[in-house]
């Protein structure tokens, strides 16, 4: 099993994350549950209207954190804004709903993948793994 694919797991296993960005000089986090593994990568996507998007335009660093088991996984890198039409399709067919109110507001769905990934998999007081993604 690839690393990515470890970490598209836990990321099955836990549902819901935690997106980390900075706004400014201040740290902003927020639910986040969407995810898909294509071609070795894991690509999350929001609204390029939303803040959490502007916020990862200017500063591209972010974390991710999810609660799994009797521990947690941290996920970083920089995030990599991606404009691929394919993608777009394989979330059509994940998120048909969310898909159908985006194109009912004309909203864009942004898509992204962390590059230089790192994941640590910890349980409170431990490091259990870690790795590249």
């Amino acid at each position: 099993m690839s690393n990515a694919e470890k970490l598209n797991e836990i990321l099955d296993k836990a549902k819901t994350f935690f997106f980390l960005t900075t706004d400014g000089d201040k740290p902003k986090g927020r639910p986040f549950g969407f995810h898909m593994l294509v071609d070795g990568k894991i690509y999350f996507g929001c609204g390029t209207f939303k803040n959490v998007y502007k916020q990862m335009e200017k500063n591209p660093h972010v974390e991710i954190v999810a609660l799994v088991d009797d521990g947690f996984m941290r996920y970083d890198g920089i995030a990599k804004i991606v404009k691929d039409d394919s993608l777009i399709e394989k979330v059509r067919e994940i998120m048909p709903q969310i898909m159908a109110m985006y194109d009912k507001n004309n909203w864009e769905m942004g898509l992204f993948y962390l590059e230089n990934g790192h994941a640590e998999i910890r349980g409170m007081m431990d490091l259990k793994e870690e790795f590249d993604v």
